[in-house]
């Protein structure tokens, strides 16, 4: 139940979605306490390292490459996450765009190159939590594989 909680905390960011399917897999090895569960694990944590260095490795390339910068992307978290408590469910979504619109905007003086940046910020966003995500379902296979066998 709780790696169908944290796949849903992937695609819903309200909860920390990939730590609490790694942390499923980890309460299921130690109540299983065989090498097998503790070999499940250890892929899984490995899934993991490779997923968080994925997520934030490919989509950071493609938006600097499109030329959002890491100021940009700053304090367009920092607008996200005063929107999501001002608007609650989308507020962390519209202030994170609007951060990222109003930055390009006010540094490009341009509204078609400052929408440019926040269409690939937001691609890049999207690509981040699809990378999430399969790596949350890579690592769900992982363990049911481990409970099958076990």
């Amino acid at each position: 139940m709780l790696i169908a909680v944290g796949l849903l905390g992937i695609v819903v960011p309200v909860l920390p979605g990939l730590v609490l399917v790694l942390g499923a897999v980890l309460l299921w090895a130690a109540q299983v306490s065989s090498a097998l569960g503790w070999w499940v694990f250890a892929v899984s944590a490995v899934l993991y390292g490779a997923g968080v260095a994925l997520q934030y490795l490919v989509p950071g390339r493609r938006m600097r490459r499109a030329g959002v910068g890491t100021v940009t992307l700053a304090v367009a978290v920092v607008l996200g996450i005063v929107g999501f408590f001002v608007v609650p469910v989308i507020g962390g979504v519209l202030g994170f765009v609007l951060g990222i619109y109003l930055v390009e905007q006010g540094r490009q003086r341009d509204r078609a190159a400052a929408w440019a940046a926040t269409r690939a910020a937001l691609r890049g966003v999207a690509l981040s939590m699809g990378i999430e995500l399969l790596a949350g379902l890579a690592i769900a296979t992982t363990w049911v594989v481990g409970v099958l066998a076990s």
